[in-house]
């Protein structure tokens, strides 16, 4: 079931060329289940920054539409509602996808460059290879594990475990995990998977107990780094628990207690949406202070999407009137250096994730920020 961003009506568009008018953004993310509200958070974000560029005259004379569509973590879906993004709803740019078993369905279907369109931003908890029309506007999952092991190695950690979500890019993340280890003189001593799209750990967690490593780096959901976290602990685990920027920390607030949530640290690959630590951050609190009630509350996800949602009005403004599918392909490979004011964003053509930003937050209680 297709989603309407509120406040827009949806124009007839009747070629991949967008009239002045109305520029149609697409969004298949998983709106509902487990990571539902990382899916709305980030469609928020997205939208966040089309109002902005909407405001006056709208970008070259155009007003950007969001338009929604909820996949529920289902790849199949996925593709589907994506096919309806690009021949009904006529879509310039796609953005806000979810989950490598999605994101590489997507690219599978060679859909992209059969019908000459980007897809801008997208959360996957896996290792992928560069594909020309995927531009991600964050640091890769490989940035994260190294931020990580960095961190290690400062505190004398050498013994780490690896605990992800099963999917097509395991193999890359043990040699990543490996990689990462080593360059920290230290060394990965256990890797366990659980199946894509669940909470199902225990046997990730049994690994993890009988190993014993130092630190334990997690890859996965929110959903599924609590029950992992929760089921560890109550397991006598005490290693030093690390996850990926695709765990939902405020997630993580709902379902653990304060004494499971302290001490847990989380690689994040965007600003903070919490303190105004830059320019980015203050003009996104600005943003959202000024916005009615917002769907979902503020996260980093909502702070990701605003991310792309800029970076996909300046790839159509950068074409003047007439915006075109393949013109925001151009004009994307051609951003060598966007900066939004202490987050900036490069492309070239072998390389599509967008940014090195990585930073540690370490959490307390209630999953508040602690460091």
């Amino acid at each position: 079931m297709g989603f309407k961003t509120a406040g827009f009506a949806l124009a007839m568009l009747v070629c991949t060329a967008s009239h002045a008018g109305q520029i149609v953004v697409g969004q298949v993310a998983p709106l509902s289940g487990l990571d539902g509200n990382q899916g709305r958070a980030y469609a928020a974000g997205i939208q966040l920054a089309l109002n902005n560029a909407n405001k006056g005259a709208g970008i070259n004379g155009n007003t950007l539409v969001l338009v929604r569509k909820d996949d529920a973590g289902n790849p199949e879906s996925t593709l589907k509602l994506t096919k309806e993004l690009i021949e009904q709803d006529k879509a310039i740019v796609l953005a806000g996808y979810f989950g490598i078993s999605s994101i590489e369905t997507i690219a599978r279907s060679n859909i992209l460059d059969k019908e000459q369109i980007a897809l801008v931003g997208w959360r996957a908890s896996q290792i992928r290879p560069e594909t020309t029309n995927l531009f991600n506007v964050r640091a890769s999952l490989r940035d994260e594990l190294f931020k990580v092991a960095e961190h290690l190695s400062t505190v004398g950690i050498t013994r780490l475990g690896i605990v992800y979500e099963q999917g097509p890019g395991s193999l890359q993340l043990m040699n990543s995990a490996g990689e990462a280890a080593q360059k920290a003189k230290g060394s990965v001593v256990a890797m366990a998977g659980f199946p894509a799209g669940t909470t199902n750990v225990q046997q990730a967690v049994q690994g993890m107990i009988k190993t014993q490593p130092q630190a334990i780096m997690f890859v996965g959901s929110g959903a599924s780094a609590a029950a992992f976290i929760e089921q560890y602990r109550k397991a006598g685990g005490t290693a030093s628990l690390f996850a990926n920027d695709g765990v939902d920390m405020e997630q993580l607030g709902t379902k653990l207690d304060d004494a499971m949530m302290s001490g847990v640290s989380i690689a994040q690959a965007v600003p903070s949406p919490y303190k105004i630590s830059s320019k980015i951050a203050k003009e996104f609190i600005d943003t959202v202070t000024r916005s009615e009630k917002l769907e979902v509350p503020v996260s980093y996800a909502m702070m990701e999407g605003y991310i792309a949602g800029k970076v996909v009005v300046e790839a159509i403004r950068r074409q003047g009137k007439s915006p075109t599918r393949q013109g925001t392909i151009d004009a994307l490979g051609r951003m060598d250096f966007y900066d939004m004011g202490g987050y900036s964003v490069s492309y070239r053509p072998d390389i599509r994730a967008g940014s090195k930003f990585v930073e540690l937050t370490i959490l307390g209680g209630k999953g508040k920020i602690r460091q």
